[in-house]
Parts: structure tokens; sequence; C-alpha cells
């Protein structure tokens, strides 16, 4: 993983949430709230929670009494989080860093994270820690992106990005959020990690948008792909050049195309 996949930064949480959001996260984040929910936990942990669309989900979910902590390594993201939040809510923000939690250990009976791992730089560390702050038979809800030819406008995105930058294309989609998929890989490394059971499902969503510039849009300019068409000085044209591709494919009104995830339960 490249340094830049973690900068989430200057228009990006905006544009993420305005784009990526409504695009593809918004149905998991609906399945994972709806799964969290189900096991009535009294205290809850969201971990990488990005601009908040499973907090907004979750939250009122939750029983009067639970407690909700919600975390993000990247403090724009976390603050745009909490902007678009209902006011009065009984969230507690605070950034974190999911390799090195600030909280004691078992204090927590769910720790939740949507599409985080993928960006954790030590998984099995990573899944140590969520373990760590969990009581027992607590439960670590996660999920994570299958292959990216499972998902139709990321592999479009980087097919058409490889014909604007073919000596030097950018891999972000399909080396990050698409990186971490061989589920067999992810039930060793929460073994490994000391969880006693782990269920996984697999899952998939159709994506929508009103016109295929949305995508070209949403992947090109609100994720850390903008950094890397950015740094090959080309964000427009490269732009522009996503939006004809997934076009020629879909069509040029509203699009729809399959998104596909693994969803993970894994019990102290």
């Amino acid at each position: 993983m490249s340094e830049t996949d973690k900068v989430f930064a200057g228009s990006i949480p905006e544009n993420y949430d305005r784009y990526m959001v409504p695009l593809i996260f918004e149905p998991f984040a609906a399945d994972i709230a709806r799964r969290a929910a189900s096991l009535s936990p009294s205290a809850v942990l969201e971990i990488a929670a990005g601009t908040g669309v499973v907090t907004r989900a979750l939250a009122p979910k939750l029983s009067p009494d639970a407690s909700y902590i919600v975390t993000d390594l990247n403090q724009p993201m976390l603050d745009y989080a909490a902007s678009r939040q209902a006011p009065g809510s009984r969230i507690q923000w605070r950034q974190a860093d999911a390799m090195a939690l600030p909280f004691e250990n078992a204090a927590f009976d769910l720790v939740c994270c949507q599409f985080g791992a993928m960006f954790f730089p030590d998984r099995t560390a990573g899944y140590r820690e969520a373990k760590r702050v969990l009581k027992p038979g607590g439960h670590f809800l996660f999920n994570v992106w299958d292959r990216i030819e499972e998902n139709v406008f990321a592999n479009d995105v980087t097919n058409a990005l490889a014909e604007v930058f073919p000596d030097d294309p950018p891999r972000f989609l399909a080396r990050t959020p698409h990186g971490y998929h061989d589920t067999a890989l992810i039930r060793g490394e929460l073994e490994d990690a000391g969880f006693s059971r782990v269920a996984i499902e697999t899952r998939a969503e159709q994506s929508r948008a009103s016109s295929p510039r949305l995508p070209a849009v949403a992947y090109c300019q609100g994720t850390p792909l903008r950094n890397e068409i950015e740094a090959r000085g080309k964000l427009g044209t490269a732009t522009d050049h996503v939006a004809a591709a997934i076009a020629a494919r879909h069509g040029n009104d509203e699009v729809a195309a399959k998104i596909q995830a693994h969803i993970i339960v894994a019990t102290v």
C-alpha cells in the first residue's frame, strides 16, 4: 500500500461523502447497521468510520442507554462525519489509530468497521487490537470489498485510467480497496489474532448513479485515487475519459452495475 492510499484530505472527504457514499457505501452500511443492532450491544466502538455512513445508519438502531464511540485515523474525515450527524447525538468522536486503540481491555461488546481493514498496515495486529478491546463473547463485525472484477465501476475506472496513463497506470483501487479479498487469508489472520469463531458471507448489491459522470467523479476525485491522478497532472482529462468509458459501456443516462463485498463476524 502506498502512503498516498491513506490520505483522505483536502476536498476528498466532501467529494467522498457526496459521491462515493450513495454510489457504493450506503447499501452495505445499512447491512452492517442491521447486523450490529441485532447483537443488542451496550458498548460499541466503530473504527475507520470515514464520513460516518455507518454511524448515521446504526446510531438510531441502538438502545437508548448504549454507548457509541466513533473513530477514524483521518481527522478531516471524522470532522466531516461529525458535521453530518444529527444534533444532540450521544456519540463520542475520537481520532484513533486502529493499530493502537486508546481504550482499555474488554471495554466493548461490539467493534464494527466498514471497508477499513484493507487499509491496516498489519491486519493481524489490527485484528488483535480489536480483540483486545472486546469483552469475552464480543463481536468484531466488518466488511471488505471482493476482487475488483466483481465491482464493475471500480474495474471500469481502473481500466480507463490505464488508457490515459499507459506507462504508469494508477492502481489504487485494485491495490488497496480491492486488494484484500481472499477469504481464506482473512479467516486465517483473524484466527491468528485469537478470534474463536469466524463467519464470512459474500453479498452482492447494485451501484446506481444518475449519469456515467457521477461514478467517474466519485472514484477519480472522492478517493485517494485522486492523489495518484493529480501526481500525473491530468485530473480533469482523466475524469472526462473515465466518464466517457463508463458511458460507452453502460449508456448515457442512469447507470447501474454490480458491487460485491465480504461481511465478516469474528467472535472472541
